[in-house]
């Protein structure tokens, strides 16, 4: 099948015609106005939904309302929002930009604020239905320039939907000129150590002609590495990973999730840095055509956790829970006392918050373990990316 044999409307981005009516619903919803309530004055309020109904496009939204509350985020919660690599980057061409994933909102929203900055432009954004809790959720996001990736369907229509997701975002890039932003995994790694899932470079090479490669070749895949300082959940997974120990049929229910975006959103992050890297395309036409669709998916995915890896930006606490968790004192020239003391601070703080009843010593001790291999793992695989898998 070619794109012109799918209607994309239930998971592409809102169309300019239709921008108008769905933002006049939009701002009617009292749990949209409940959660403005939750990032502004509440003074302010009056004067962003008059507007917001001014507003009749994708483009001036973005700029006239993202921009700026992106920036307000960007100045409360972060010491910084920084964008390396933009040599990189060709503004004749689109790209799929495929990065690890750190923030359930925020990953893509920051990097588009960083392409906001420089005059770039924005990138759709793919984001899991399982996240569009609300009507008004998924009506936001795809006025916001996302669309949809179909999760927790049954096995024919979850073939279906990824073939369709396929050609809808290969569609964008070659037809609507329009770069993508994707994650390379479902979900967040829990202990921020980023790999790819092989399942995603599959389905993106379900769509198009030619070998798995040059399916891939053509959507211009742009690894991006994202490194945050502090990860504002990371109490919030060291306490699921005590939970999974503890029964390991824990499931997360909604309203952990909704907590954990709206913790990620509005706590402080320290530092945020995004490296572009080349696109694949040399690489993909030097390893020419492997037959086999496993082997191929294995190696290209190796590719892009290779350029993520590589481009980390490593933060003192990073050092610091490296040499905790080993005991050492190898990376002690990278920060001093009094930062080792403030970051010993930091995770306790952190581990404070939990909210479990009858926490033993020896399970703190393991939430304190899981949370130093969180802010070590970053460390550890741009070592074994730079010095060929030695630590």
């Amino acid at each position: 099948m070619t794109t012109q044999d799918y209607n994309f409307a239930d998971i592409s981005p809102y169309d300019d015609s239709q921008f108008h009516e769905k933002m006049e619903g939009l701002i009617k919803e009292p749990g949209f106005l409940h959660a403005i309530k939750y990032t502004m004055p509440e003074k302010d309020i009056p004067n962003l939904l008059n507007e917001l109904e001014k507003i009749d496009n994708k483009y001036d939204f973005q700029t006239k309302i993202m921009y700026p509350f992106l920036e307000m985020l960007a100045k409360t919660t972060t010491s910084g929002i920084s964008l390396g690599g933009v040599k990189y980057y060709n503004p004749s061409l689109n790209y799929a930009f495929i990065t690890n994933h750190r923030d359930i909102v925020l990953d893509a929203s920051f990097l588009n604020l960083a392409f906001l900055r420089r005059g770039m432009p924005t990138s759709e954004v793919a984001i899991g239905n399982n996240l569009l809790v609300f009507d008004w959720i998924n009506d936001l996001v795809r006025l916001n320039k996302s669309f949809i990736v179909k999760r927790n369907t049954g096995l024919r229509e979850g073939l279906e939907a990824a073939k369709k997701l396929s050609a809808y975002i290969r569609y964008a890039i070659l037809e609507k000129h329009e770069s993508i932003w994707i994650a390379q995994r479902e979900g967040r790694a829990k202990d921020s150590s980023d790999h790819t899932q092989e399942s995603l470079l599959k389905m993106l090479a379900m769509s198009g002609e030619g070998t798995f490669n040059e399916k891939l070749e053509g959507l211009n895949i742009m690894p991006v590495s994202i490194s945050y300082e502090y990860d504002p959940n990371d109490y919030l997974k060291a306490r699921e990973f005590l939970m999974r120990r503890r029964d390991p049929n824990f499931k997360k229910s909604q309203r952990d999730d909704l907590f954990s975006m709206e913790t990620g959103l509005l706590q402080f992050k320290g530092k945020v840095h995004f490296q572009m890297t080349p696109r694949l395309n040399t690489k993909l036409d030097q390893i020419g055509d492997l037959k086999d669709t496993n082997t191929a998916a294995k190696y290209v995915g190796a590719l892009i956790d290779n350029a993520i890896h590589r481009s980390y930006e490593i933060f003192p606490i990073n050092y610091i829970a490296y040499d905790l968790l080993h005991d050492s004192k190898r990376f002690e020239r990278k920060y001093t006392a009094e930062q080792k003391q403030e970051t010993e601070d930091y995770f306790n703080r952190q581990l404070n918050k939990v909210d479990l009843e009858d926490v033993t010593a020896e399970e703190r001790a393991y939430m304190m373990e899981m949370m130093l291999i969180m802010y070590s793992n970053p460390l550890k695989n741009k070592l074994k990316t730079l010095l060929g898998g030695i630590v």
